[in-house]
């Protein structure tokens, strides 16, 4: 991999090892710290996801005016901006009036990155936003991990560690990619300019119908966090077990994401099987869930799951980014990360109001459905490129 796009990985392991430190405790600050109900927290959240959905489209917005530069430098200088707020100012309401802030910021960056990634290192393909998530998630494990400890001592610990990390992530941007320049010709060159635009319309369309799949995989995804950490403790099992479940996603994240890399480099050319067999591996897991009545079965469920996610995830901006034209980079990006963000806004609403109303083993049974719309809409979502011609040639995967 080129050192640029290490030095972005170094400063996205900083940022969202910060990011981590403080998102799995913000319904219970709100409501332990704050003395605020559990609704109010809730309402809190998805302003903060709100603001996070504004900032990955304005992200990809800029990204395709300004470069990834300026505009990861806006992101870092925005979420650290409002961290140190948050340090002095984190009563009522200016935690929330800060917390949307980071959200905005946290949007800004993300499809930043993606975009960042693919223009640093073209010829890198899947590798490069494989690279992404695994720095990503390697984040997300030490922030979840220490964050807890952190805040044991005192909540004004994790502002603080917070602004740390953050303060890195710009020292990084700042020192390590402020000579990085776009990098061109990877896209297809096309003389006739109707014939560009046409190809536009239709990548457009195919790129929308597979972010419907991708949105209501999130809605499904976010339930294991949501109604399924419920069910366990309805099932008797400790709340140690349950973040024992989500130490085994990130383990096997990072280390069996080498592993399985290697198996699908095989077939980097064809993403969209790959994506199929692991929206396949998806719909597998919560079948497994639905028969789920000891710990080991959640175990199984949740390897399952991450073989899914570490088979789509990252294959879903790596299509992307083959969809979109040179100027339509960091928006294709942006709409990506919107789409799940959206997922994750949506879906503890969705599935806490299915499960309230019906019960658990009716809202699998949604997930499943979910997952296999998923499903026929990856299978049919390059249907009409593979009509046109010459053009479709990068942009069907």
């Amino acid at each position: 991999m080129p050192r640029e796009l290490w030095m972005l990985l170094i400063g996205m392991v900083f940022y969202v090892t910060g990011a981590s430190f403080l998102w799995p405790l913000n319904a219970i600050y709100v409501h332990e710290e704050l003395h605020k109900s559990l609704a109010v927290a809730g309402v809190v959240l998805m302003l903060n996801s709100a603001a996070t959905i504004v900032g990955n489209l304005l992200g990809g917005i800029l990204f395709d005016k300004w470069g990834g530069f300026r505009s990861l430098m806006l992101g870092a200088v925005t979420t650290l901006v409002a961290i140190v707020f948050l340090v002095f100012f984190h009563g009522w309401p200016a935690y929330p009036i800060l917390l949307a802030v980071i959200g905005l910021g946290s949007g800004l960056v993300f499809p930043v990155v993606n975009a960042y990634a693919g223009a640093i290192w073209p010829e890198g393909g899947r590798r490069a936003f494989n690279a992404v998530y695994v720095a990503i998630n390697i984040g997300v494990a030490a922030g979840s991990s220490f964050g807890g400890w952190i805040a044991s001592y005192s909540f004004e610990w994790i502002f603080i560690t917070n602004t740390l990390m953050y303060l890195l992530f710009l020292v990084v941007v700042l020192f390590g990619l402020k000579a990085v320049q776009w990098k061109s010709g990877q896209k297809p060159s096309i003389k006739n300019a109707a014939s560009v635009s046409i190809h536009s319309r239709t990548a457009w369309r195919a790129f929308l119908i597979l972010c419907t799949g991708y949105f209501l995989c999130w809605l499904s995804y976010v339930q294991w966090s949501t109604t399924v950490a419920a069910y366990t403790q309805q099932l008797g099992l400790s709340l140690r077990q349950y973040s024992l479940l989500w130490t085994i996603n990130g383990v096997l994240i990072v280390l069996a994401q080498p592993l399985l890399g290697k198996l699908l480099s095989r077939w980097s050319n064809q993403l969209k099987p790959q994506m199929i067999v692991g929206f396949f591996i998806f719909a597998l897991s919560f079948l497994i869930l639905w028969q789920a009545s000891a710990f080991w079965h959640f175990v199984a469920a949740m390897v399952v799951l991450t073989i899914a996610e570490i088979m789509v995830w990252p294959a879903i901006p790596t299509v992307a980014s083959q969809l979109a034209s040179q100027e339509k980079e960091g928006f294709y990006q942006g709409i990506v990360n919107s789409t799940a963000t959206a997922g994750r806004m949506i879906g503890p609403v969705l599935g806490g109001l299915v499960v309230d109303h019906a019960g658990m083993k009716p809202l699998l049974a949604i997930l499943f459905v979910f997952v296999l719309i998923a499903i026929l809409t990856t299978a049919i979502y390059d249907r009409k490129l593979k009509q046109e011609s010459p053009i479709e040639t990068k942009a069907a995967v």
